[in-house]
């Protein structure tokens, strides 16, 4: 399968590290114009290094005016990966209202008025498009002591459910996936202790977690044509861990 985005202008949030820069570097690869939002600037300066081609966005996205400036500067957008998130782990009897806050301001708040603008100018553009929000298989099964990224990535699913709804009659598709831990940064800092991870990995049929080309291919997959009638799901990329969980 070729996936090609030639004449495509592609937004990836979260692009400063893991799956949000391999995939910002990939869609280069595959022809789109491409902007990559972060706010570490450091990360941002050493991808256009390796990237020269990609244009990069500074912005934190826990403030709202910043970004909507910001993404309305990257102009007409084909495609969008919400992909921008947090993961502050806390004891459900230790969550505080600043973790609940900053966590929902990020995962949730953001991808709604970043996908806002973006699916605007599609539809006064007339020329549809296909947006991808980063979920999680958290959304789906309980964690120990990630109560509330859980329930922000719960937040999502459903929010992809009613954006497909609502932007499918424009001919903007909406999808989410759902991966299990995924070996980033990110999923290191929840996921390095052996006693916690190995027995994750042993109700994972495939007996592995996910590398981040296992993530990003299917974020091209469901951006391009080739899932023309694919909108509205939440698609796990979790070895089979959710169909393990269910017997």
């Amino acid at each position: 399968m070729n996936i090609r985005f030639d004449g495509k202008r592609a937004l990836v949030t979260g692009a400063g590290k893991g799956i949000g820069r391999d995939l910002a570097k990939k869609l280069v690869e595959c022809g789109a114009e491409t902007y990559a939002l972060s706010r570490t600037k450091s990360d941002l300066d050493s991808l256009k290094q390796e990237c020269p081609l990609i244009h990069v966005v500074h912005c934190d996205l826990a403030d709202t005016a910043a970004l909507k400036e910001s993404v309305k500067s990257c102009g007409a957008i084909d495609l969008l990966v919400n992909n921008a998130a947090i993961a502050i782990l806390e004891p459900f009897l230790e969550v505080t209202e600043e973790i609940f806050d900053k966590s929902f301001a990020i995962n949730v708040k953001a991808q709604i008025f970043v996908a806002q603008i973006i699916a605007k100018g599609m539809m006064e553009r007339k020329t549809g498009g296909s947006i991808v929000n980063v979920s999680s298989q958290a959304s789906m099964v309980g964690i120990e002591n990630h109560t509330v990224y859980c329930a922000t990535k719960a937040a999502i699913d459903q929010i992809t459910r009613n954006m497909s709804l609502e932007l499918g009659p424009h001919k903007i598709r909406v999808n989410a996936i759902n991966p299990t831990v995924v070996n980033t940064d990110m999923g290191k800092v929840g996921w390095s202790d052996p006693v916690k991870a190995d027995p994750m990995r042993r109700i994972i049929p495939l007996g592995r977690f996910a590398e981040v080309e296992d993530v990003v291919s299917v974020i091209l997959f469901l951006l391009s044509d080739h899932s023309a009638m694919v909108t509205g799901s939440c698609l796990p990329i979790d070895g089979g861990c959710l169909a393990s969980l269910s017997v």
